[in-house]
């Protein structure tokens, strides 16, 4: 591998225009399940084509959320290590990285047909305030394919099942959308239920069959990075690449708690420990700016322990609006950084669509994120 000094690293890097003003994350392998706010896929491809990457290491992203570090990790052949705590997020980023066996879509038509016959004799589910936000027949079609679906033995059919299901759980309960947390009636039926599912798993089968072959290892850890000691990262780290969440902005855990519900999981558990959540910042002892600065303390002390000498740490992120006062993030993780040891190669400001990143409306003007590339 060639030797870049850090002035060739950071004009390498200034000549890119990132901005992608075409980025697509609606087709393809990227569009198998809803996760607003991911970043788009261009930013890892072009810093991991870019960067003089150690040979021989890993890229992991301490923040991994829909796995688009990992995606891009993978189809440049590369190992990848994924953190994150919301398992809605860990298990898209499974389907993504890992092969589906051919089998997957008999498999679907096969639940399908046995959850049509059954889903009457089917209970529902114990999960607080349901009858809120979805019908009880709608319940009751869920059921039984979810009975069917937890069924299947093979891992990874069944990971893509549940994928599937989990994809079209808020186009057929009565939360309006991904991005709004509010209750509508929707003209849908049990029929809706098991048409819509089958369309998600045939758009997953088609989006794998268009993606690279999942050769390169890719190792998710479905944790609250914080609490991550660097034993579990199983591989040598060349350059983290992750998106970290904006303080009082988009609310990973609300927006998929019952997705979260229905799958097994526990919103609740993941909404303590959420970086950035809403709620931590509305309530009598609320967090502040300090607390995102000792978050990014701790996950940059994580990444001095498993990233190699030379080795790169990038970071997305724009400005927060916490009371009123705008943070701006990219500077805390800079400081912070540069206080470990670490040294600043460059820092890109990039235009963003103005709801891309923050959901909370009162963030809708901030239409710039930054990209800190850090080295050790």
């Amino acid at each position: 591998m060639k030797i870049l000094e850090n002035s060739d690293v950071s004009q390498l890097l200034s000549n890119i225009n990132w901005n992608f003003p075409q980025s697509k994350t609606s087709e393809g392998i990227h569009s198998i399940h809803p996760y607003p706010a991911k970043f788009i896929p261009e930013i890892p491809r072009y810093l991991i084509k870019s960067l003089p990457i150690p040979e021989d290491t890993a890229i992991l992203d301490p923040f991994c959320g829909s796995g688009v570090t990992l995606v891009e990790a993978q189809m440049r052949g590369l190992k990848s290590v994924g953190i994150d705590l919301n398992p809605i997020a860990c298990l898209i980023s499974k389907v993504k990285t890992q092969d589906l066996p051919a089998e997957f879509l008999n498999t679907a038509a096969h639940c399908v047909n046995f959850a049509r016959k059954g889903f009457e004799l089917t209970g529902t589910r114990d999960i607080p305030n349901i009858d809120h936000w979805f019908d009880p027949q709608i319940q009751q079609s869920v059921t039984a394919l979810l009975l069917m679906v937890n069924s299947i033995k093979e891992v990874a059919i069944r990971q893509a099942l549940r994928l599937a299901l989990s994809s079209i759980l808020v186009r057929i309960s009565k939360q309006e959308s991904d991005t709004r947390y509010a209750a509508i009636e929707k003209d849908v039926n049990q029929d809706d239920v098991f048409e819509f599912f089958t369309v998600a798993c045939r758009k997953i089968a088609k989006s794998k069959e268009q993606s690279s072959s999942a050769k390169t290892p890719v190792k998710i850890i479905e944790r609250d990075t914080l609490g991550t000691k660097p034993s579990a990262i199983p591989w040598p780290i060349g350059a983290v690449i992750t998106s970290p969440p904006y303080p009082n902005a988009y609310e990973y855990w609300l927006y998929h708690k019952y997705r979260m519900w229905w799958l097994g999981f526990d919103p609740i558990a993941v909404k303590e420990k959420e970086i950035g959540a809403r709620a931590h910042f509305f309530r009598k002892n609320h967090h502040t700016a300090q607390n995102f600065k000792e978050q990014m303390e701790g996950t940059l002390r994580l990444i001095r322990s498993v990233l190699v000498s030379g080795g790169y740490a990038c970071f997305v992120i724009g400005r927060s609006k916490i009371h009123g006062k705008i943070v701006d993030n990219a500077s805390i993780i800079e400081n912070v950084a540069g206080e470990l040891g670490f040294k600043k190669i460059e820092r890109i400001t990039r235009r963003i669509l103005a709801s891309r990143k923050s959901f909370n409306l009162s963030h809708a003007n901030i239409k710039t994120e930054e990209i800190l590339i850090l080295k050790k």
